[in-house]
């Protein structure tokens, strides 16, 4: 006689922040749905809402206050972790009626809290999960961590009170996790980590044999076996250390995109020292032209933080100037915001927030400038595009160059494509372009 079983509980998720919550959000709903809870899609059919947090800045804690608020208004079964989990007492302050509160990457507490909140029935399906894991991103794309924490102490980040200092994965974990994703139709992977660069500095770079060889634990060996593994490797969040020059090579050889995510922050001595940034600004634009002569295709993107306690408009328009100098592919600027427990709120001679606000916009016109320039040179040339989105009736699709990283830069808009499919990658004649993105047809 066949056993009834009845119906395990389902979990909802809200998972806000950075590209590592999401990674850190998708391990926890893989374990759980591998202790065989099911996944709800809305707060009405959850037993339990997971919110994952972003506590970096005083606005995205505010955001995910609001969405915790909002899970406990629709749902009431609400347990909270992630970045803002170091803050729990704010947290219960406001909403007494949390299950639980957990830090980040603690995926065992989170896990035991749900088990807690909602018990598996004893007779549940259990190891429903493939081997790749659960993903919240399109399956053609997966954001690959390879560590936690940072050693760095920045005046303006909480990054390591957060999330502690450096802790590097095992290189043949990082690529058997690569593998299996892969396997399950991941086209492009993308490394990220608080410092990439300084990937297995922790464990003093200590090898791994991996198919029959060994592999360090360092950023370029980790390079380039992630490019023998998949088709596209975009690297994220590097700090402009010396060895990265060695990564460049094997851009130029097609085995990495070439691209690199660099957070610069500034170009100011001044303004970099009182950040406890390097103030190596020269230098790293000797590097930049020597990365181009190398490898001319290779996109450079940055950040920079825009009004640091004590920047004058001197400082801010040697940064300009730099900017003009460096001729960065792709630019993302943030006004500077006073994040609780950071060492710059100390910091005397504030910036008034309209020159804040007019340093921005100045800033945004440049980089806004530059990107045009940029992207107008590659009209009339052939790009390999990888495909986000098809639109069947109009005939249309959305990709992006491997100068472009997923909701961060440009895209490719396509006519004339409407056969292609999620995770195509195509050659596409690039025939417009605007300040951010580029129009172009398949080749024939």
């Amino acid at each position: 006689m066949a056993t009834q079983l009845l119906s395990p509980p389902k979990v909802g998720m809200v998972s806000l922040g950075c590209p590592k919550n999401l990674v850190d959000s998708e391990r926890i709903l893989t374990k759980l749905r591998s202790d065989g809870y099911q996944m709800s899609p809305d707060y009405a059919g959850a037993d339990v809402v997971l919110v994952n947090t972003c506590g970096f800045l005083d606005s995205a804690k505010e955001e995910s206050l609001e969405a915790i608020g909002e899970a406990i208004a629709e749902n009431g079964r609400v347990i909270v972790t992630g970045c803002m989990g170091k803050e729990a007492e704010a947290i219960r302050d406001r909403f007494p009626n949390v299950l639980a509160v957990t830090g980040a990457h603690q995926y065992e507490e989170v896990v035991s809290a749900v088990h807690d909140a909602a018990p598996m029935p004893p007779h549940a399906f259990l190891n429903l999960v493939p081997d790749a894991g659960l993903k919240l991103t399109p399956r053609h794309y997966s954001y690959l961590k390879i560590s936690e924490g940072c050693n760095h102490r920045c005046a303006f980040c909480i990054i390591p009170q957060l999330r502690g200092d450096l802790v590097s994965r095992r290189p043949d974990a990082i690529l058997r996790e690569a593998e299996k994703l892969v396997e399950a139709g991941t086209r492009e992977l993308l490394v990220i980590s608080q410092d990439t660069s300084a990937y297995g500095v922790d464990i003093k770079h200590h090898p791994r044999m991996w198919h029959g060889s060994e592999v360090r634990a360092h950023m370029t060996d980790l390079a380039r076996e992630l490019g023998k593994i998949a088709p596209w490797v975009r690297l994220h969040y590097v700090y402009p250390y010396p060895h990265v020059d060695q990564v460049i090579p094997p851009m130029a050889e097609g085995l990495v995109l070439p691209y690199l995510d660099i957070p610069f922050q500034h170009a100011s001595r001044s303004v970099l020292k009182a950040m406890r940034r390097p103030a190596n600004e020269a230098k790293v634009l000797e590097r930049i032209k020597g990365w181009r002569e190398i490898c001319p295709d290779i996109a450079v993107r940055s950040t920079f933080v825009v009004g640091f306690p004590g920047e004058t408009e001197d400082d801010f328009r040697y940064l300009m100037d730099w900017l003009e100098e460096a001729q960065l592919d792709r630019v993302g600027a943030f006004r500077f915001e006073p994040v609780e427990g950071a060492a710059a709120n100390a910091l005397p001679d504030a910036v008034p927030e309209e020159i804040k606000e007019d340093r921005y916009a100045r800033l945004m016109e440049l980089t806004a400038r530059i990107s045009a320039a940029k992207l107008e040179a590659k009209v009339g040339r052939t790009l390999d595009v990888i495909v986000d989105a098809v639109d069947e009736e109009s005939g249309g699709a959305t990709g992006r160059s491997k100068a472009d990283a997923p909701e961060i830069d440009g895209e490719v808009h396509l006519r004339d494509a409407g056969h292609l499919s999620v995770g195509d990658i195509v050659a596409v004649e690039i025939e417009d372009a605007d300040a951010h993105d580029l129009f172009g047809v398949p080749a024939a």
